[in-house]
């Protein structure tokens, strides 16, 4: 399968800001065919810097202007203010948001489901934590909480009989979590690529648990959004967005073509990326598999009441 990388507070990994993805001239009878789209610095978007950058949207005579957000909630609030059109997430801000009835969020494409290795929790190797059933009563740093780093870790953790409550989250940016580790500010820290690689490199991080296992095995972690009033003003114009994401997410299939993307807006060095375990790409929405991300919330008590994610899928265009 395709694969991408690392999830963030409400998004995931590293990765940079696109380029303008060019003009075009001819709107091939799209609704709006000059949109916005705020994205975070996750490797889970290098479909869309590839659609970007070998001129998918422009082929499908739709100008993309690309925001940069800081977080998920950042970028869904710029959804939600009217800044973008579409914004990509990691899915725990949008049904936080649908949850409290701020927004009629409707997703229009995937991203990325959780691969094996590619967000793990770790410490150091003569810490007092050396598997998951340490992690009760720790300190544990992850970015914010109500996002997807305290809702894998508390999985995780149930899923072994660990008792998640008495935990200390610390929130730390992606980037500075392994060194916390190492100074011994937390006891662990959950991280996602290419932050775990680099952190075992740089700090000597160890892996203490997987936390894309057991009932978080290949889960949902991102997609990108939209609200009800655009999508149906704007069918053409999500459908072409649809048909260079679908195009875009079947190429990157080839990690050949990932690794770059990775030393270009990740900052990495080559053998660092060619390390990395990546997530598993994805582009069409799949109601029944996205299900999993609301259920797990609403046994956290992040969200009160079930949600049917059926309701908020947007009919997907495959690639042309």
């Amino acid at each position: 399968m395709a694969s991408g990388v690392a999830l963030t507070a409400s998004g995931c990994g590293l990765l940079g800001g696109s380029d303008d993805s060019g003009s075009t001239s001819g709107g091939s009878g799209l609704e709006k065919p000059k949109i916005k789209v705020s994205i975070m610095p996750t490797i889970d978007v290098a479909p869309f810097h590839l659609a970007v950058q070998n001129g998918y949207f422009k082929q499908e005579g739709l100008e993309v202007e690309t925001v940069d957000a800081a977080s998920g909630d950042a970028s869904l609030q710029k959804l939600l203010s009217g800044e973008v059109d579409v914004a990509y997430s990691s899915y725990t801000p949008f049904f936080i948001a649908k949850s409290k009835g701020n927004a009629d969020i409707k997703f229009v494409a995937d991203a990325s489901s959780a691969g094996p290795k590619s967000t793990e929790i770790v410490a150091m190797p003569n810490s007092a934590v050396k598997s998951v059933h340490d992690l009760a009563g720790k300190k544990i740093a992850i970015t914010a909480t109500n996002t997807i780093c305290d809702t894998l870790t508390k999985s995780v953790m149930r899923d072994n009989g660990v008792d998640y409550n008495g935990v200390q989250w610390v929130s730390i940016p992606f980037p500075q979590i392994g060194t916390a580790v190492k100074r011994g500010d937390v006891d662990a820290g959950f991280l996602t690529e290419p932050f775990i690689t680099q952190s075992a490199k740089v700090n000597g991080t160890v892996e203490i648990i997987d936390t894309a296992s057991g009932g978080t095995k290949d889960f949902p972690t991102a997609g990108y959004g939209s609200l009800g009033k655009f999508t149906s003003a704007s069918p053409k114009t999500v459908a072409a967005f649809q048909r260079a994401m679908a195009k875009a997410t079947k190429e990157s299939a080839d990690r050949s073509k990932i690794e770059p993307l990775m030393v270009k807006f990740s900052k990495v060095d080559d053998a660092t990326a060619a390390l990395t375990n990546l997530l598993t790409f994805q582009s069409a929405l799949d109601a029944r598999r996205l299900q999993r991300v609301p259920d797990l919330l609403q046994q956290f008590g992040s969200i009160p009441a079930k949600i049917d994610v059926a309701t908020m899928i947007v009919p997907q265009a495959s690639a042309s």
